[in-house]
């Protein structure tokens, strides 16, 4: 039985807070992650610390850019922009998605037939259930 929710595929989420980022402008995390899960049509789990580790990472890597500032609710939050760099990266993380999506669409239907039915993230049991 698939779950209505999973978890997001290790891996994936930079390339959506990278790709939320272009799309939106600048987000504080919570906005991100719910921005991510509405998108995905609440078919998968953006957990809150999952979200600011991956923040980490990208500010550590210079993807991105974060800038204290106030909140819709009058809450202090650190805002998160994307960088030239995490735009160049952006692009070479959609090209590698798109290649290896690819790839595993033809491993999953090596006759070329329609989709079997798969989970909302669009990868079977298991492999749907890795944290990112």
């Amino acid at each position: 039985m698939v779950e209505p929710r999973s978890a997001i595929l290790q891996g994936t989420l930079d390339l959506m807070v990278l790709k939320t980022l272009e799309q939106m402008g600048p987000l504080h995390g919570y906005g991100i992650a719910r921005r991510i899960e509405q998108v995905g049509a609440q078919a998968v789990i953006v957990n809150q610390g999952t979200i600011y580790l991956c923040l980490v990472r990208l500010l550590q890597k210079r993807w991105i850019s974060g800038k204290w500032g106030t909140s819709e609710n009058n809450r202090k939050a650190k805002f998160y922009a994307i960088t030239k760099a995490g735009r160049a990266q952006l692009k070479a993380e959609t090209e590698n998605w798109e290649r290896i999506s690819g790839v595993i669409g033809r491993v999953l239907r090596p006759d070329g037939g329609p989709p079997a039915e798969v989970p909302a993230t669009g990868l079977p049991g298991a492999l749907a259930k890795v944290r990112g």
